[in-house]
């Protein structure tokens, strides 16, 4: 599979098979996703896989942050900030052809609650990755972490692999904290749910659309 192949593959997927990956082919995997390119190779990320029953208990533990009241926290500015326009736009129907998916209309509330709340149950893949970086960085550093999800993606794809990735998976960070050592004074950016991909499942039927190309890029000569 070459790189443009990976790119068309890809896309979020929130129905796994429960199969886990194998140890030897997850370190490799991510062996493969360290040779992002960050700047001046400052390598800002730090990543935590968490598998088996110990993913199982951090499940349980979030949700009983979640069930005894615990407002979500971050330690970067969450999810996405002042969309107007044709961005917010965008951020419309990507909900509606979600929901649209699952055949849940928008007055539904109870059900879109349900469906969100499939973030914190990692929507069922095998393993989960929390990425972090220092909360001392800022958006330039961010742009590294970035370039590594999406080399981390595109690896996952490459092995037939799917993911999604989840900034609501930043939002409760301490039950990540206490299992895991994660550098002093980093803070968890993202998430990545993945594994493999249960093709027959309702919820992995959306498909979204990109602009064309002549509203996002410009070439001049």
């Amino acid at each position: 599979m070459n790189v443009s192949d990976a790119l068309k593959a890809r896309r979020s997927i929130r129905g796994f098979k429960p199969d886990p990956i194998a140890p030897e082919l997850l370190e490799k995997i991510f062996a493969s996703a360290s040779l992002a390119p960050s700047n001046c190779n400052t390598q800002p990320c730090h990543t935590v896989v968490v598998s088996g029953q110990a993913r199982k208990d951090l499940q349980a533990a979030i949700f009983a942050e979640m069930s005894a009241g615990k407002a979500p926290t971050s330690a970067f500015t969450p999810g996405d900030q002042n969309l107007t326009g044709v961005y917010k736009d965008r951020q419309y129907q990507c909900a509606m052809g979600y929901y649209g998916t699952m055949g849940i209309e928008r007055h539904e509330k109870d059900k879109r609650f349900a469906l969100m709340m499939k973030n914190w149950e990692f929507f069922d893949a095998p393993h989960v990755a929390f990425i972090s970086m220092p909360t001392s960085m800022g958006p330039v550093n961010a742009v590294d972490v970035g370039i590594y999800l999406q080399t981390l993606m595109l690896v996952l794809v490459e092995h037939g692999l799917a993911s999604c990735p989840q900034g609501a998976l930043a939002f409760y960070p301490d039950e990540v904290f206490k299992i895991a050592n994660i550098p002093e004074g980093n803070g968890i950016i993202c998430g990545l749910s993945f594994g493999y991909e249960d093709v027959g499942a309702q919820i992995n039927q959306v498909i979204m659309d990109r602009a064309p190309l002549s509203d996002t890029t410009q070439f001049i000569s």
